[in-house]
């Protein structure tokens, strides 16, 4: 399984929300930049990578910040936060991020995602399912849909889709355990690779990701808060290793 910190950015810096509200950003860092070559340093190897700004703006805002971490590590970036249109996506792609997360605009606009998928192809583009109660939000969490997540991911898996970032907002930020029983369900009904995204509070929560068979885990407050050292992921990236050599 995947061990993948969060960068999120607002006006350039390393923040974190709480169930995605912008009012309780709290600044963990001025230089994005400095805290993903840390992560380099204990030997992680992705980094998921939101421009909190693109969202609300529907726009990429933060493209130099996917620059300067692309010139500066080697790690795997996935980049999401608005994203709607071409030019944004390749741009995402030119400013050195290997996949892109897409969410809301497979919501609001299935046929422009989908020709996405078929001109970019499935190993560089991931469908974003951001729910609260279930139901799909878009726009950086500011605007409600009536399309239930399960149903969502499955439909987007037969369109083609392989990955899927799953993020439970009720559980964002919040420190008190991921949404377990839903990536369960996913699992179960569909058979895209999932990355769990969301309350993540300690190394057992990840741990309990990999045995549920999540394909990758995205890890952002608890790191900031002190919860979960980089040494703790370090240890757990070789032991995942050694499982899977030795399996």
């Amino acid at each position: 399984m995947k061990i993948i910190p969060a960068i999120d950015i607002i006006d350039g810096k390393c923040v974190r929300l709480s169930k995605g509200d912008y009012d309780t950003k709290k600044i963990y860092n001025e230089n994005p930049v400095e805290v993903a070559k840390e992560f380099e340093d204990f030997g992680i190897q992705y980094l998921h990578l939101v421009d909190l700004d693109g969202a609300k703006a529907k726009k990429i805002i933060n493209q130099k910040v996917i620059e300067n971490i692309a010139k500066n590590t080697n790690l795997i970036i996935d980049f999401g936060g608005g994203i709607r249109s071409e030019e944004d996506l390749q741009k995402a792609f030119d400013s050195g991020a290997k996949k892109v997360t897409l969410g809301s605009i497979a919501v609001v606009n299935p046929e422009m995602c989908l020709a996405w998928l078929e001109k970019f192809g499935a190993e560089k583009l991931i469908l974003g399912a951001d729910c609260l109660d279930r139901k799909i939000k878009t726009s950086g969490w500011l605007e409600n849909s009536e399309t239930d997540v399960v149903d969502f991911i499955k439909e987007y898996q037969k369109k083609g889709f392989r990955e899927v970032v799953c993020t439970d907002i009720s559980k964002d930020g919040m420190l008190q355990g991921p949404s377990t029983a839903l990536y369960q369900e996913i699992i179960e009904n569909s058979t895209i690779e999932l990355i769990a995204s969301g309350g993540i509070s300690n190394i057992e929560d990840v741990q309990k990701m990999k045995e549920i068979g999540c394909a990758g885990t995205i890890i952002g407050k608890a790191i900031y808060e002190g919860r979960i050292s980089l040494e703790d992921l370090r240890s757990t990236i070789l032991d995942f290793w050694f499982i899977k050599v030795n399996t």
